[in-house]
């Protein structure tokens, strides 16, 4: 893992959010300080922060930045600026759960407490950090369940980024990795590339070559022909939204992927805690896919590639019938067809980073 920090909160100076900014790596380590809610939207919008886990945990210290905003304004309008700042991050990216699911933890909080607009917002921001701080607790037991399905000298296949950057601790997707990697096995992993951003050759590689776990990146288009000669052991992803029955929405790309597992009989393993799961939505039918701006595609790295009036397609994500995930590894456990019964079970438990 890095030691550079995804997120972090800053108690000086009234309080603020700093976030690194993915966009720039791996050339450059840069910081954003979030002062003001809109720079943390836009963080989320341009991608600056990505990865389920982390939008969850940087719109939570979002909510703080608002109440310390609007500390001076009156109770009514003090609550009333927190509220329109809440709708204003839930409205930055539609796919991934965690967002609307971390938000709806400030917001049970903001209805819960008491006090002046400072003890508000203090208590506020003991929320943020509990929400941070439970999700470095699920990674680490995401780690660890899903390291025991992790061969000694496997090779693993990869698709985007989840691990430390896309979360406050130390991934989902690639905690896995890192865990089995404690555990003394011999590991190589292959990133894909990850089109149009290259989240997997840009942040992926770059996270992996810092914990020096041997990392090779491959063109998505790559992908086939190491299956095909019986290259890959196992496939493990991330997700940002996970239906009731197991339907899996991730970076766009990795339904080809699992296509590829199942028609080379290679397990596919998705690692997301329980606050990725949707259970009010039946199927990955329901799961609204966003769709990127075309310039991400005709000219994402400063030379166009497309011509002139041609029509993009960019959809973000896209979404794996359960009927091709080999297991879900959450921080309960890992759960196996049929998902739905588990998932229903683990999404009423209480969240394993708050047990005792």
């Amino acid at each position: 893992m890095t030691d550079t920090h995804t997120l972090r909160w800053c108690d000086e100076d009234g309080g603020w959010l700093e976030l690194l900014d993915q966009t720039l790596l791996p050339q450059q380590i840069q910081f954003i300080e979030c002062r003001d809610v809109e720079t943390v939207a836009e963080a989320i919008e341009m991608l600056r922060v990505r990865g389920a886990p982390a939008i969850g945990v940087a719109a939570a210290y979002g909510v703080v930045v608002s109440a310390r905003r609007a500390l001076s304004q009156s109770a009514i309008e003090f609550r009333q600026s927190i509220e329109r700042d809440i709708e204003r991050l839930a409205a930055t990216r539609p796919t991934a759960v965690n967002l609307f699911w971390a938000l709806e933890q400030m917001r049970s909080a903001l209805d819960h407490v008491s006090g002046d607009n400072q003890a508000v917002s203090d208590q506020l921001l003991a929320a943020a950090h509990g929400v941070c701080e439970d999700d470095k607790n699920l990674c680490q037991r995401m780690g660890m369940h899903g390291a025991d399905l992790i061969r000694d000298g496997s090779t693993i296949l990869t698709h985007c980024n989840a691990g430390a950057l896309a979360t406050a601790g130390w991934g989902t997707a690639l905690g896995v990795i890192y865990a089995a990697a404690g555990q003394g096995k011999t590991l190589r992993v292959y990133a894909d590339e990850t089109r149009p951003l290259l989240q997997g050759a840009r942040l992926t590689a770059w996270e992996l070559s810092q914990a020096n776990v041997d990392v090779t990146v491959l063109c998505d288009g790559a992908a086939a022909s190491l299956f095909a000669a019986g290259e890959i052991d196992a496939v493990i992803v991330g997700s940002d939204r996970i239906a009731a029955n197991g339907d899996v929405a991730n970076k766009i790309g990795t339904l080809g992927v699992a296509i590829l597992a199942q028609q080379f009989d290679v397990a596919f393993y998705v690692a997301a805690p329980t606050s990725t799961v949707d259970l009010e939505l039946a199927s990955g039918d329901l799961i609204p896919i966003e769709q990127r701006a075309a310039s991400e595609v005709t000219e994402g790295f400063g030379r166009r590639t497309v011509p002139d009036g041609v029509q993009v397609y960019n959809p973000a994500f896209d979404v794996t019938p359960h009927r091709w995930v080999s297991a879900i590894i959450t921080e309960h456990g890992v759960a196996r067809a049929p998902f739905e019964p588990t998932l229903r079970e683990w999404g009423t438990a209480i969240p394993a980073g708050t047990q005792a």
